[in-house]
């Protein structure tokens, strides 16, 4: 179960890294000025990395490449 939580908690920290290393300075200094733009950003890319490997996930477990 611990592996489980781990896999989980590296996907969303490697999606931060890569989120801001697409970010310039000025962009994110913009963004996290507005609290509202920040919430919907955190959300809709929370949503949509679970969404990508839950899918990811369901692919691995049909053409059995997980065990």
């Amino acid at each position: 179960m611990i592996a489980v939580i781990i896999r989980i908690a590296l996907r969303y920290g490697a999606g931060v890294l890569v989120a801001r290393g697409l970010l310039g300075a000025g962009d994110a200094a913009a963004l996290s000025a507005d609290s509202d733009i920040q919430m919907a950003l955190e959300t809709g890319i929370g949503l949509a990395l679970s969404l990508v490997t839950e899918a990811w996930y369901a692919l691995a477990r049909k053409f059995h490449w997980s065990k």
